[in-house]
């Protein structure tokens, strides 16, 4: 046997053992056999460099040194979940379902959901070639390098795979290892980890790959995106992953109805707790990938699946103190400062109290033991409070009437939850919160530039908007404290940079009330530049997909504001990108303008997504579901009856694919 063919066959029976061992819990060697032949395939590669392969199981020992993590845009969204918390919820979403698909046969598949950092993993030809965290679900961290030294994730897939496809799942700690490490750092006189949660997020972005592989990171797959994958089910999915040589663990459980999806969610609340790894609740999934796409998505979450919350974890503590807070948007947001107290892993410190009515509802005072609760917020909150030990001299909570920062008084308008602060334009944290907004990650990314330097900018005079930040100079910035003289270079060229940002982020940069990533991106789309989105009536802008009337409310009122023109104006003066780009306008045209389309089946030509994104980029809208208002139904093969019934009971036109795109060409 020559020396390739020795290297080949090392790594083939290396990558065999290692997946017996990580993901089928099968070993076959023992670790000092497996030690010995990894030993004598690292001293032939390293002899041999001409043979290096990416997928060779010597990656799994890491070594390579990250400095920075480069941003990476997700081809296909990762999007978060709906929670429930009850049967009632579950009811009502199935109700919601069915309300899309007619009388349609329903089924679901029942996972766990497991406690740990998201990742998405490509594949191209079998071949691992990025992994990047799920940052805001738009785009995340490469992470390539860390993830390849976590051996029950596959170098090099088996089986019939499809040629590029991405997969999802969750990187976790076992509670058997995260003890083990734990005891470890104790030994070492260093403080513990306080949870396998954080600790497996933080290890991904480790810069030293080596540290990465002595971690005992497991991960645990769930889902795959891409195109033209030949898989009709959920369940399909995991089998397949399987197959293919990816850990996902057997608990799934295939359901005809809620009923059985909470007789599965009611088994594992009880038996969670014998599993070696964390989890928090159950994720149910509509089985069905073409009832799935014909269900689509909201702006933030698929309508197709929902994450049902085991119960919260609850503990008792002092509050210290309330304080109160003030939104970029003016906002007034009450904080429980409270006595430190360890709740699921974490110690808590403060808590949210949401708003006036939340106090008023508990009747929560300072001095008072309250129950703190953390389940699907991030956020801890109060949920109630311990009566029998309320102190005799206790005095009721009376709501702030003034702004804690300007001292302007208060109003809140009919129907608002919260308090708010009307000095919008003199109110400092309003000011440095707008400015913090807008250079963020998400909208302008202004690099050399954080919280604390807006903070500092602003009190030495020289923002007072963030339309101030293009006049900043590096002698005018290089004064300021802790600013060296790279560091004042780097902000203004961060500044300067940020004019190449596309309009759809310069929208969002303006902080808008409730206009996020998502509205933004419709806005943009349907206005083309920020003069036709300025001249539109709050009647026009409901009528852009998904904008409702207080969206619609608040954009007007934006734009009626003087300060927000004259501040609009100096921006388009500086550069910045105020119209979407020749090569987003290229695509688009006003030739569905005013026409609602269903789009319902399986198509040949193009997919659902690409049919969804013709129509947009076309000025139609699309709906979910069909009513008298529904201008076409695009129909595909395997189109829901019901869904057929309705629309010839309406009226509402039918048309093929190939008829929708020969309108297109019309």
């Amino acid at each position: 046997m020559d020396i390739q063919q020795k290297i080949t066959s090392l790594r083939e029976e290396l990558s065999e053992h290692n997946y017996r061992y990580y993901v089928l819990d099968q070993p076959s060697i023992t670790d000092y056999e497996f030690d010995m032949k990894l030993k004598e395939l690292q001293q032939l590669e390293a002899a041999h460099p001409e043979f290096y392969d990416p997928a060779s199981p010597t990656i799994r020992v890491g070594g390579m040194v990250t400095k920075n993590f480069e941003t990476v845009v997700h081809e296909h969204r990762m999007y978060s979940l709906d929670n429930s918390y009850s049967k009632e919820d579950l009811e009502d979403w199935e109700k919601r379902i069915q309300r899309i698909l007619g009388d349609a046969e329903v089924e679901f598949t029942c996972e766990l959901k497991y406690d740990g950092a998201s990742i998405s993993l490509t594949y191209e030809d079998g071949k691992l070639v990025r992994a990047v965290t799920r940052g805001d679900g738009f785009q995340g961290d490469d992470v390539t390098t860390n993830i390849k030294t976590i051996r029950s994730v596959p170098l090099q897939l088996k089986g019939d795979y499809p040629p590029k496809f991405d997969i999802r799942g969750e990187i976790i700690l076992t509670l058997e290892g995260f003890a083990k490490m734990n005891q470890e750092r104790i030994e070492a006189g260093e403080d513990p980890y306080m949870n396998p949660r954080n600790t497996a997020s933080g290890s991904l972005k480790l810069q030293d790959s080596a540290l990465v592989a002595q971690r005992p990171l497991e991960c645990l797959l769930y889902t795959v995106a891409g195109n033209h994958l030949g898989i009709s089910s959920q369940f399909e999915i995991l089998e397949k992953a399987r197959s293919w040589g990816f850990k996902v663990p057997t608990v799934a459980k295939l359901c005809k109805s809620t009923k059985e999806v909470m007789q599965f969610v009611e088994h594992w609340d009880t038996n969670r707790h014998h599993l070696p790894y964390e989890t928090d609740g159950v994720v149910v999934k509509v089985n069905s990938i073409q009832q799935q796409e014909e269900l689509g998505y909201t702006a933030k979450s698929p309508r197709w699946a929902m994450a049902y919350k085991f119960q919260a974890e609850q503990a008792s503590t002092v509050l210290n103190e309330i304080t109160y807070q003030v939104g970029r948007t003016g906002a007034i947001t009450p904080v429980a400062n409270l006595r430190p107290v360890l709740l699921a892993g974490t110690t808590v410190k403060r808590a949210s109290l949401h708003n006036a009515d939340q106090i008023a509802k508990l009747d929560v005072r300072v001095g008072d033991t309250v129950f703190v609760e953390k389940g699907g917020e991030i956020i801890p909150k109060i949920i109630a409070v311990d009566f029998t030990k309320r102190p005799t001299d206790s005095k009721s909570t009376k709501y702030i009437t003034h702004c804690p920062e300007c001292g302007t008084e208060l109003i809140r308008k009919e129907g608002e939850a919260q308090h708010f602060c009307p000095n919008d334009t003199g109110c400092p944290t309003q000011i440095t919160g707008r400015i913090q907004h807008f250079i963020s990650r998400k909208a302008m990314d202004i690099e050399g530039m954080g919280s604390e330097t807006v903070e500092l900018l602003f009190k030495q005079g020289l923002i007072a908007n963030y339309a101030d930040l293009y006049t900043l100079t590096k002698e005018k910035v290089v004064p300021l404290e802790r600013m060296a003289d790279k560091s004042a270079e780097n902000l203004v060229n961060g500044v300067a940079a940020s004019k190449s940002i596309p309009f759809e982020r310069v929208l969002f940069a303006l902080g808008i009330r409730y206009v996020g990533e998502t509205v933004a991106k419709k806005l943009a789309k349907a206005y083309k530049n920020i003069d036709a989105l300025m001249a539109a009536s709050q009647e026009e802008l409901v009528a852009v997909d998904e904008i409702g009337e207080r969206i619609a409310e608040s954009v007007v009122n934006f734009f009626s504001e003087p300060t927000n023109l004259e501040i609009i104006d100096r921006l388009k003066s500086y550069g910045l990108r105020f119209s979407l780009s020749e090569e987003q306008l290229e695509n688009q045209t006003d030739k569905l303008k005013g026409q609602i389309f269903v789009v319902s089946g399986v198509f040949e030509t193009v997919s659902r997504d690409e049919l969804k994104k013709l129509i947009e980029d076309n000025g139609g809208k699309v709906a979910s579901s069909i009513s008298s208002k529904t201008s076409f139904v695009v129909a595909g093969d395997n189109m829901g009856p019901s869904k057929r019934t309705k629309a010839e009971s309406l009226g509402v036109p039918i048309i093929s694919e190939q008829e929708f795109l020969q309108k297109l060409q019309a």
